[in-house]
């Protein structure tokens, strides 16, 4: 939470701002701080948390996606989102569509009052940099209504650090759904075939046309000399200028971490004795099974997905057995994970453990938009 002064109709006022865009300074990436590949077929999140990379057609560029420290200079970001060409692919397909994209419950939008009369115009600002200059195209979709709303902006230098305000006019047809799922998404396009290019960008909400989401949109992906950085990512309420534009609303790490573990959460990357694991007591109950119950440090979205990466151990006073994920109960607040493993002691109490400590070795709980 941020306390901001802001100007709106000629008034000098101060308000609590709570950053709709998270992870807008790029600072948390639990997964991985940089992912090899991306681009063939990698629809999904990689590294920073909360930003996922989503691709149609079959281009062959390829990225690598991580986190940098090439930042804008004096603006008090440390971190950075880059795309860095591997692969290129001169000549896409007409299907061919990549771009970064931040997806919102439709709960926490609701204060855009879409779909009435007092609907609300949207301000999105960033700080962006690119070998490839040129023009470039920032989306925001309505998934619950089908409706998009797409204006460009200039990248006018090559490898400098340039801020982007761009405003999106209000739309008053389309309520969004006042629940937990994937109500609007907000996209950074790099690259687009002539499906997404060949009519008159949509500069108004309007019911999606595929041929006028990204009409101009340059090739990021056309040579492997190119990159795209990006950070300092916000949401505002309202129609802003480069001169009315708030500050960056800056968390803390830990806050900002929080809110993207309603999303994701990764156990036991690091610690060799211990799995890093909230209760992370459990045990044996027979010879083949381990029964692991945990309360959630943080509610999810909705109960995850749960994944098994590497070697997970439970140590008990009788030694060390390698167990392998089986089966899960989950909800928002709390898993159970049943373990499978041999030549154990029904009974025995234990906890879960890395055993070697390597960062590949790990328990994801999943609940992404």
């Amino acid at each position: 939470m941020t306390i901001t002064k802001v100007t709106d109709a000629g008034l000098d006022r101060t308000r609590i701002v709570t950053p709709l865009i998270i992870n807008g300074d790029m600072s948390v990436a639990q997964r991985s701080t940089s992912v090899t590949g991306v681009g063939d077929g990698d629809t999904g999140y990689h590294t920073l948390d909360r930003w996922r990379f989503s691709e149609g057609g079959d281009n062959s560029t390829v990225f690598t996606m991580s986190q940098d420290t090439n930042v804008p200079t004096g603006q008090g970001f440390a971190k950075s989102l880059k795309m860095d060409v591997t692969t290129a692919d001169g000549s896409p397909g007409s299907s061919d569509a990549m771009f970064l994209q931040q997806r919102f419950e439709g709960q926490n939008l609701q204060l855009l009052k879409k779909g009435t009369s007092s609907a609300e115009k949207i301000t999105v600002a960033f700080w962006v940099s690119s070998s490839k200059t040129g023009t470039y195209i920032l989306e925001l979709q309505d998934s619950d209504n089908t409706r998009n709303c797409s204006q460009s902006y200039t990248i006018s230098s090559a490898d400098t650090w340039e801020k982007k305000v761009v405003v999106f006019p209000a739309d008053t047809t389309g309520a969004i759904d006042n629940d937990n799922a994937n109500s609007f998404e907000v996209n950074w396009w790099l690259l687009a075939g002539t499906d997404f290019t060949s009519g008159t960008l949509a500069t108004s909400f309007a019911s999606r046309t595929n041929a006028n989401r990204a009409v101009g949109q340059v090739n990021v992906g056309d040579n492997t000399s190119n990159n795209f950085y990006m950070t300092g990512c916000q949401m505002e309420i309202g129609e802003f200028d480069t001169n009315t534009i708030p500050s960056f609303p800056f968390e803390n790490f830990d806050t900002n971490l929080i809110k993207c573990m309603r999303y994701y959460q990764k156990f036991g990357s690091t610690a060799p004795t211990s799995c890093n694991m909230v209760n992370g007591m459990c045990y044996s109950a027979n010879s083949s099974e381990v029964f692991y119950p945990t309360i959630l440090p943080v509610v999810m979205r909705t109960g995850p997905t749960v994944s098994q990466n590497g070697t997970i151990a439970y140590r008990t006073a009788g030694g060390t057995k390698n167990l392998t994920l089986n089966s899960t109960a989950v909800s928002e607040k709390e898993v159970f994970i049943n373990f499978s493993g041999s030549s154990l002691t029904g009974g025995d109490p234990g906890y879960i453990r890395n055993p070697d400590g390597s960062s590949s070795n790990n328990i994801e709980m999943e609940a992404e938009l």
